[in-house]
């Protein structure tokens, strides 16, 4: 064979490749699943939905959304589950909200309270 500088025509086309071919894929139908991830904790949940009612609900809801953020947070604790950050989350939301609806709620009696003052009349 004549020498080729470009390394056209130095392999037979009929012959084998100079690469192996891959392997055909196989499936593992019953090999190692997907890894499981720990269950929400259900306190949590109720906790960040109490948290976000609250807004809507003059702050009724952001009380009970203190007390499930504890509770869950101490479940989380003692077994593992997952919703750490939402019941953090419902803590949260649950004490801003109910400092804002206290601070609205004595602002509001104050401005009456000083209205009734100013205009002479008693409002009992």
């Amino acid at each position: 064979m004549a020498y080729d500088p470009y390394g056209y025509g130095s392999q037979d086309p009929y012959g084998q490749p100079a690469y192996s071919q891959q392997p055909a894929v196989q499936h593992h139908y019953y090999g190692s699943s997907a890894p499981v991830s720990a269950p929400t904790n259900g306190m949590a949940t109720a906790s960040l939905v109490c948290g976000l009612i609250g807004f809507v609900a003059c702050g009724l809801t952001s009380i009970l959304a203190i007390i499930f953020g504890h509770i869950a947070q101490s479940q989380i604790k003692r077994t593992g589950e997952g919703g750490h950050g939402m019941a953090v989350a419902g803590l949260i939301l649950g004490y801003l909200i109910s400092a804002g609806w206290i601070i609205f709620w004595f602002l509001y009696l104050l401005g009456l309270a000083m209205f009734a003052a100013e205009t002479g009349t008693s409002t009992y």
